[in-house]
């Protein structure tokens, strides 16, 4: 953690130590962290109030965890709702619960709580940056109708879609097998007013579908559907057209599990391309979040790998830089290289693949492991009743053995970097 103070000024004067251009989750983030640490931090974003995104909507684990960590939970509390009790299930039968804090909120209303958490340091400037210039010692920000913005540091949290990157020669390389595509929408109970689970979350039986996650958010139930399909597929569009009746075939005894159900609420979909960063490496600018790597949102890693980079770079990398008289392309490349970012980055992408093969390869290898992933998950289960101790201890096995497994030479991000 920093230890808020603030480090003096070098010869180039300049508006704001950092200039952090976009306001959504992964901006806002840094610039609370940047600014209780004591510097001058200019918030960027075309948005005075953050509009309804179909981004992410729950979020568990160990990404709770880092947010306690960076005491930044508190908005989160305020914004979502908990919930600790998740059914799992597959082809109609329960696998087993997950006993684990987690949160379900809409993005915008989540990305509005933690904008109201910005301490006075950070100077929020609503506006549409129309062009960057960098180097070392100063960056240049010129916004539409506005005057122009210059600050010591550049971070780009501008997610999946920008076009400012091209203005200083950053693009994007695609290196996912199969674009994963994340469907939304609300439900609500019929015939009760409240269903029979808090949570569920249904896998598919590796037929495109990787799982269903069924979760409370304020004032709804939300669903969100991850699927490795195309999106012209016949079966996507029959769930925007019958969404039900779709649900109900592929989920079996969904239903009978929730209970009774209907659709409350539009269709979201949201389509992810899997690619990094090229040409990034350079003077006086630094990309995080999905601005410098996206990820699949099937493995639920996406925010806890967005952490990790605040957390790295905020509180480790900037610290350093401030104190010195610029901020050439060497030293942003320690933060890139950062054991910690890499191990997160491959993890997610090492998730990813799994997924998608989990979801979707039929050679035998896969469906035999598919069928043991399944079967030892209920096994597991059952041992839980019968010796929680023993239980426990495999449950940590797995989980380190995942954390620490190779990447495939496919998804190593040295090649990219």
């Amino acid at each position: 953690m920093m230890n808020g103070r603030h480090i003096e000024p070098p010869a180039v004067e300049t508006d704001s130590d950092i200039a952090i251009v976009e306001g959504g989750l992964s901006g806002t983030l840094a610039a609370c962290m940047l600014g209780r640490a004591g510097y001058r931090v200019t918030l960027i974003d075309r948005h005075r109030v953050f509009p309804q995104e179909f981004r992410v909507e729950r979020i568990g684990g160990e990404a709770i965890e880092k947010l306690q960590r960076l005491q930044l939970l508190a908005p989160l509390s305020a914004a979502g709702i908990p919930f600790d009790d998740i059914v799992n299930m597959h082809k109609g039968r329960m696998l087993d619960r997950t006993h684990d804090r987690h949160y379900g909120f809409f993005y915008n209303r989540l990305v509005t709580a933690m904008r109201a958490a910005l301490p006075d340091t950070v100077k929020f400037v609503v506006g549409q940056v129309s062009g960057l210039r960098t180097s070392a010692t100063q960056q240049r920000i010129s916004i539409l109708g506005q005057d122009e913005i210059t600050a010591r540091l550049l971070v780009l949290a501008t997610g999946m879609g920008d076009i400012l990157r091209r203005d200083i020669g950053i693009a994007h390389k695609s290196i996912g097998e199969r674009r994963p595509l994340a469907i939304g929408f609300n439900i609500r109970p019929l015939r009760s007013n409240k269903f029979h689970h808090t949570a569920l979350t249904y896998h598919g039986a590796g037929d495109g579908i990787d799982h269903l996650d069924l979760f409370p958010v304020p004032g709804a139930t939300r669903a969100n559907l991850f699927l490795f399909r195309d999106p012209r597929d016949p079966w996507v569009r029959s769930l925007h057209e019958h969404p039900k009746q779709v649900l109900t075939a592929a989920f079996p005894s969904l239903a009978d599990i929730l209970g009774d159900f209907e659709i409350s609420s539009r269709i979201d979909s949201w389509l992810t391309d899997i690619a990094v960063a090229e040409n990034h490496r350079q003077d006086g600018v630094v990309l995080i979040g999905d601005a410098f790597l996206t990820s699949s949102p099937a493995t639920g890693l996406g925010v806890s790998r967005l952490l990790t980079d605040v957390e790295r770079l905020c509180g480790d990398f900037i610290p350093r830089w401030m104190a010195e008289a610029s901020v050439d392309g060497t030293r942003i490349a320690a933060y890139y290289d950062d054991p910690d970012k890499r191990d997160m980055d491959a993890r997610a992408l090492r998730m990813g693949d799994h997924h998608l093969s989990l979801a979707t390869s039929t050679d035998m290898r896969w469906r035999v492991r598919r069928q043991w992933h399944f079967m030892g998950r209920r096994m597991l289960h059952g041992m839980e009743s019968l010796s929680p101790t023993v239980a426990a201890k495999l449950h940590q096995l797995r989980t380190l053995r995942a954390k620490s497994a190779a990447p495939s030479p496919a998804l190593d991000l040295k090649s990219t970097m």
